[in-house]
């Protein structure tokens, strides 16, 4: 490879990390970036200069955003009782698009894995018990994937709170065996909030 294009082939590498896009995809979003540096690169470059500088985890939910409490949790009008456990920040994006929960989150970091090393402390669900004692959640709503790794941090959650008093409730209809939130349209995750039921 020529040393000219270089940072090119360095772009397209990076590029290829990303989720949903492999070497392939990576060349051609790279080649179009390049194409329409003036409009459409220069400022992408700003606006990631800029998401590194501020962006931050939520330090009560786990969301991301560009200060230590998010927008969400700010947000008196959504002191409900009730908080909606997510695996993943995506899922909570999710669940937002869809503008069916008006309560509260709180992002896992993953579910439970064995293989992966992922056991409760880990994945901040010692927090979530604590967040449902210290505030006074009435329900405990679990969004997890329908995979065997999300039921099983959905059964250990639900005894994990057993003695919180709040109602432990899951997502029902419409949540496919092995998919995952953020895939799912905003109509099928309307579909399974409005009828979850109690785990």
């Amino acid at each position: 490879m020529a040393d000219t294009t270089r940072d090119i082939e360095a772009l397209i590498e990076m590029m290829a990390k990303l989720p949903g896009l492999g070497p392939r995809s990576a060349r051609r979003a790279v080649l179009h970036l390049v194409k329409k540096r003036g409009v459409l690169m220069a400022p992408l470059a700003e606006a990631m200069r800029n998401v590194a500088a501020t962006a931050r985890e939520c330090a009560v939910c786990g969301n991301i955003g560009t200060a230590d409490t998010c927008d969400i949790c700010r947000d008196d009008r959504r002191a409900t009782g009730e908080i909606c456990v997510v695996e993943d920040v995506a899922d909570l994006w999710a669940m937002e698009r869809a503008r069916v929960f008006k309560g509260r989150y709180h992002v896992l970091g993953g579910t439970l894995s064995a293989l992966d090393d992922l056991g409760p402390d880990e994945l901040r669900i010692p927090k979530l018990v604590a967040r449902v004692t210290d505030d006074g959640i009435t329900e405990v709503i679990l969004a997890l994937g329908a995979t065997i790794d999300g039921q099983t941090t959905a059964h250990y959650i639900a005894d994990a709170l057993a003695g919180t008093g709040a109602e432990v409730t899951t997502l029902a209809q419409g949540v496919p065996m092995g998919g995952e939130l953020d895939y799912l349209d905003d109509g099928t995750i309307t579909a399974a909030l409005r009828a979850r039921k109690a785990l």
